[in-house]
Parts: C-alpha cells; structure tokens; sequence
C-alpha cells in the first residue's frame, strides 16, 4: 500500500447509535439522526444526497454521500477543481467496507498533501468520512475519519441459541432446539429446510444466526437463515464449495466465517452483516475436517484441532477482526477431532470441548481473550463427539448432543460465565450428532 489509509478508532456510546462531535467527543441524543450529527460536526449546511451503491461515483462539493457497498466496492472520483472550504461526506450506509471498501480517486488535486498518484482507500466498516479542500498544497484534508459502532451492541448481548438439523438413527433431519437465555434446551421444533448432517453455524448481524453446508449423502452449500427470534428459514441457494464436516465462527463483532471441511480443505466462506455467503477464500493453514471454531476477544475468531484422513490435531488458526485467517499457531492439549464442540464464553473468551482421540473424551481447552489456548482441563460429562456448542444469556456457553459410540445422545452440558462445564442434564429433544449451534438475540 503505496497511499492513505484512512485511521481507525471504534466508539462505544450509550445511546441508540454514538455520534461523532468534535474529535474524541461523543454526542449521545438518540433522537437526532446520524446525518445531522455528523453535519454539526463538519458545521453543517451538507445535501445528503440518495444511497449509491454503483461501483463508481463522482463527488460533487457540499453533498454528503451514504455509500452501500454490500454487492461491490466504490471508487469515488472527487471534483476536478475545488475552492477553499468545499466539503463533502461519505459514510458507510450498510457497514459493509471492512469487506468492500471505497477508493478516493482525487482527481488532479492533492488529497491530504499527496497528490493523485497514491491510492486512498478506506476499510473500516462504519467510516464516516469528511473531507474539506484546503488549497492546492494540501488539497482535500479529511476533518473527520471515524469508525461509528452500532449501539446497543456487542459480541456478547445474544441471550438466546439454537441447536439445528444432524443425524439420529432415524436419517437426517432439520428440526431444531431453541436454548432459554438460562440455558434451557426446549422440545423439538419441526425442522425447516433440507434435512442434513455435518453442518456448521454462527451467529452474523448481531443478533441472527446461519446454518450452512453438509451432507445429504452428498455435499451441499445451501443456507438456512435464523432470525433474532429464533425462527429459522427456508433454503437459500448456496454459494461456495459444496463440503460437510466444517465449522463456523462470528467475528467482526457482526460477521461470521465458514471454514475448512471435508476433502479436508482450508477455503473459508465469510458470512456479511446481513447474512451473504462470499465465494471460497483461499485456504490459508492445514487442510482438515472435523474441527470447532468460536469467538474471542470481542471480535475475533479461532478454528482449532480437526483431522485430515490419517493425523489428528491440536493446531489453531486465529481470525482477525477483518475476517482474516492466520497460518497455523503450535497446537496446545490433546489432538482430536473436535465436531463443532466450541463456544464463546464470559464475554470475550471460548471453551473447545469434548471430541474422538479416536476413544470419546469430555476434556476441554479454555481460550483467552487473546486467542491463547489452555492445556487439557479434566473431563466433565458424558465422553462423546459430534456435538455442537453456542453461547447463552449474554456470557455463558451450552455443549449438547452427539455421539458416545454407543449411540446418539440429547444431553446437554452448561458452561458458567468462568469457564466450568457443569455435569450432564438430562436431554431434550432428538437425540443425534452432526448437527451444529449458535446464539441469536
């Protein structure tokens, strides 16, 4: 990167969303729109012009722009000429340019004392971005380049989960079991969607959730939306490589990920802020299947263990909060195939849990907050793999189902806000493994 990157800085408020004043100022009227906050801050006097979502635009002074890149990026050209004072405002109308961002095209005239031979980007989802021309010297300098954060929000308000689809003796199926925000696993509710197995879930938008892939007897890439209430949806045609035995993790703080899977491939499929599957991303770390992922660190991610044919693992793949994948870090405890056996907990930590060494095991590996995992901690619970984990009540975790090899189980396990998995719970609902599970609100 030869150019500018614009800077980033995440304000929390306490209103509905936190509004920009001066720098470092925040102004929390919840009545106002964010339109005007930002003109207060910029003094002003800006015509806030209708959402662009095209892949090029031209900027004309004294507007203000809501950008929508969820379906492409943007190159914005700026005005040819300037005057002293013109200004104009771009703001990322769907929080979206983490993934897709915008390009300043500042067309002959300087931008911020560099002149048009640099490449501008900016890649921060929720920039609002406010430019006044100063003159030919510097020309165009941004007077506000600030990241504005959702509010209410956090990684870690989803009260409530969701346990879908797997394989009970029975064949496949798609029923699903809603999980109270004090960790009760309610009865079946008639399955919605192709009935499968091997899927992975997480959460996106905050508040929703995403069931995705799997085995049929053979492999798809379809989808099954949840929303903030629990209600899952029908098919959504699938996008990327069709494969099962994969996980999934929120990151982003809003966005989720697919990764790995059968074949025992590394590609990852990430997951936007309302709820789009990307084509495959190349795969970065060792191929394998039959791993867990989950959140940590507020905004980041981690897949961890998982086999390849003839190895089993302990390695880790950390996700940035951009959606990232790292290369492989040292594995920590026992390698074992880990089926979809990872939750967030506490708020900003995870747990791996339970899993085949090829003998069923109840141990877990707690995470940090900074994505280091723990040696073994003792078993808890009925020994047994193919389950699936999610997050409940804001910071606690659920491990429920799978196999112990003498057959399907519906028994849950709860995970306290420090970490401890409780002992077993009697089970409720279809006994089964290969389902998957995540939080929504």
């Amino acid at each position: 990167m030869s150019g500018i990157i614009g800077s980033k800085l995440n304000i929390r408020g306490s209103g509905r969303i936190a509004k920009l004043g001066t720098d470092g100022q925040v102004l929390t009227s919840s009545g106002a729109g964010v339109a005007a906050a930002f003109e207060d801050a910029a003094g002003g006097g800006l015509d806030w012009q209708t959402i662009e979502t095209g892949s090029t635009m031209t900027a004309v002074a004294g507007n203000g722009y809501w950008i929508d890149t969820t379906s492409n990026a943007c190159t914005i050209t700026l005005p040819g000429t300037a005057s002293n004072g013109d200004e104009i405002m771009f703001v990322d109308y769907a929080r979206n340019w983490g993934t897709n961002g915008i390009v300043i095209d500042s067309n002959g005239l300087n931008y911020q004392g560099e002149d048009d031979t640099y490449t501008v980007e900016y890649g921060t989802d929720g920039t609002a971005l406010h430019i006044v021309y100063s003159g030919s010297t510097n020309g165009w300098i941004p007077t506000l380049d600030k990241t504005v954060e959702d509010v209410p929000f956090t990684a870690t308000t989803n009260d409530n989960g969701i346990f879908g689809f797997g394989w009970p003796s029975s064949g496949r199926t798609s029923v699903t079991n809603l999980v109270s925000n004090v960790g009760v696993v309610a009865t079946d509710t008639t399955g919605v969607g192709t009935a499968r197995s091997s899927v992975a879930a997480c959460e996106y938008g905050g508040d929703k959730g995403i069931f995705g892939y799997g085995t049929t007897g053979s492999v798809v890439s379809l989808t099954n939306l949840i929303s903030n209430s629990g209600v899952a949806a029908s098919d959504t045609t699938g996008v990327g490589t069709a494969r099962s035995n994969l996980t999934a993790c929120e990151y982003g703080s809003d966005k989720g990920i697919f990764g790995y899977g059968s074949s025992y491939v590394s590609i990852t499929n990430l997951v936007s802020n309302a709820g789009v599957v990307a084509t495959d991303t190349t795969g970065v770390g060792t191929g394998r299947a039959d791993l867990a992922a989950c959140e940590y660190g507020e905004d980041k991610g981690i897949f961890g263990y998982g086999n390849n044919g003839s190895s089993r693992f302990s390695l880790t793949n950390l996700v940035s909060n951009v959606g990232v994948v790292a290369t492989d870090t040292t594995g920590v405890g026992t390698a074992r195939s880990i089926w979809n056996g990872g939750c967030s907990y506490g708020g900003d930590k995870g747990i791996f849990g339970y899993g085949n060494t090829p003998s069923y095991v109840s141990m877990t590996n707690l995470i940090s907050n900074v994505g280091v995992v723990a040696t073994d901690t003792t078993g808890v619970g009925t020994a047994r793999g193919y389950l699936a984990a999610c997050e409940y009540g804001e910071d606690k975790g659920i491990f429920g189902f799978g196999y112990t090899g003498g057959g399907n189980q519906s028994m849950t396990n709860l995970v306290s806000n420090v970490g401890v998995v409780a002992s077993d719970v009697t089970g409720v609902g279809t006994a089964r493994n290969g389902l998957a599970a995540c939080s929504y609100n």
